[in-house]
């Protein structure tokens, strides 16, 4: 049985609720895909910390790449043509590895920040270039892009809102495509082109001359791992390149090779003006994010001055033992092969996950790479949701957590995304978890 953690009385949790106190845990130690709590009780991470531990818990390779620059150089600002070798060494590393057409970085601390950086940047680039007036931004429900206060306003998840509003004018929401709940009334098109031409409508409604950027995980990941048919997103490239909109690919989530792929797009050869990472850059063992710059909005960048000039920073953008960090965990991913593993890796767990949809309550199973969902559902024809207040989701993690697994829900949507390391048996057992805890949680 899990133990409260000592911490009411001075630790602030992230998402705080004093409710959860009672089920906490206190973590002490992680090896590879394992965890373990103060009571010695070992799990598996089934959500990579928070998406995050690509390389998995333990590696002494990053504790001594942090070590060894901390002792040369542990900081120092990058402000206005300061550098560092570090972080020179990274913005080249992803040049080669991100998009083509982007080959210049801004580096911040996490993925708020550098989704609150991109929206800035947006409004900057429409300004450098005469068109002031573009300012709004698109995004979609189900969408999450972090809680500050402009990007909590871009989340498309409601229950973030209420406490902290109003919210920052000027964003705009549409539903997403996502092919279990989504309805159309068209027949002449795909649902996967019918939800991208939502964009479309929204922006004809609210004027294209008004609106800066659309702005997209290319898969939803705490929304429920929503994934876009697969003529969703050459329609949103079209429709931005038609309207003359940026198009900000959230890759926070998906990046370093969590959907198979090095960044998501890359899964429909499709390439955004800017996109935004975080996470399993360092795979979580030191803060840090960033965003990646097509060649032309870098540019109005780079020719700003005076008043113009980008007039934007962070204390830690650059921070040299981050991306030192980040350069040892790209030579894990590199040199292991875990890109190509998630690929592999992913298939076995979404293999494995079809195969509960049997089950009376699974509505759903998806998933793209390391990156996977269990839609729970009262009924599946017709299509039905649980009464919220029921807490199924959670009756069914809880489940989960008594056969050593943990992981995260949205509603009664259970995530998953193991580390990239995960061994094969790891991955059959958290199928197997799910199908013993499934039909208890879900027990009238």
């Amino acid at each position: 049985m899990s133990q409260p953690q000592p911490d009411a009385t001075h630790l602030i949790h992230s998402l705080h609720d004093g409710a959860a106190e009672a089920t906490g845990r206190l973590w002490v130690e992680g090896r590879g895909a394992v965890l373990r709590d103060a009571t010695g009780r070992e799990y598996i991470d089934a959500l990579s910390g928070l998406w995050n531990t690509h390389v998995g818990h333990g590696r002494r390779e990053l504790a001594a790449a942090a070590a060894r620059q901390m002792e040369q150089l542990a900081y120092m600002s990058t402000y206005a043509g300061n550098a560092t070798l570090p972080a020179i060494e990274l913005a080249e590393r992803l040049g080669r590895i991100a998009y083509s057409n982007i080959q210049s970085f801004y580096f911040t601390s996490g993925g708020a920040e550098a989704n609150e950086a991109a929206l800035k940047t947006a409004r900057f680039y429409w300004k450098s270039v005469g068109r002031p007036d573009k300012t709004k931004f698109i995004s979609r429900r189900w969408g999450y892009h972090g809680t500050t206060l402009a990007t909590m306003s871009a989340t498309g998840m409601d229950w973030y809102w209420p406490m902290f509003e109003p919210r920052v004018p000027g964003f705009v929401h549409i539903d997403s495509p996502y092919p279990y709940w989504f309805e159309t009334s068209r027949g002449d098109v795909s649902p996967g082109v019918a939800t991208a031409d939502l964009l479309e409508e929204a922006v004809r409604r609210e004027g294209a001359d008004s609106i800066a950027a659309f702005i997209a995980e290319p898969v939803q990941g705490a929304g429920g791992v929503i994934v876009p048919p697969t003529d969703y997103f050459p329609r949103i490239r079209a429709i931005c390149d038609r309207y003359d909109l940026l198009f900000i690919a959230d890759e926070v989530i998906t990046g370093f090779g969590r959907t198979g792929r090095w960044f998501a797009l890359d899964h429909w050869t499709i390439r955004p003006d800017i996109m935004t990472f975080a996470k399993g850059i360092t795979s979580g063992y030191v803060p840090l994010g960033g965003v990646g710059l097509s060649d032309r909005v870098a540019e109005t960048i780079r020719r700003g001055a005076g008043k113009t000039k980008w007039n934007h920073a962070y204390t830690y953008s650059g921070h040299p033992t981050a991306c030192a960090v980040a350069l040892a965990n790209l030579d894990i991913i590199e040199r292991e092969g875990l890109v190509e593993r998630a690929a592999v890796l992913g298939e076995r767990l979404c293999s494995g996950l079809r195969r509960l949809e049997p089950l009376a309550h699974v509505g759903e199973t998806r998933g793209l790479g390391l990156m996977a969902a269990v839609e729970l559902v009262a009924g599946k024809s017709p299509k039905q949701r649980f009464d919220p207040a029921r807490g199924i989701g959670g009756r069914v993690l809880a489940e989960m957590g008594k056969r050593g697994v943990v992981t995260r829900l949205v509603g009664d949507v259970i995530l998953l995304a193991p580390p990239l390391v995960s061994t094969e048996q790891q991955i059959d057992r958290i199928v197997e978890v799910l199908a013993e805890s499934i039909p208890l949680g879900t027990a009238v």
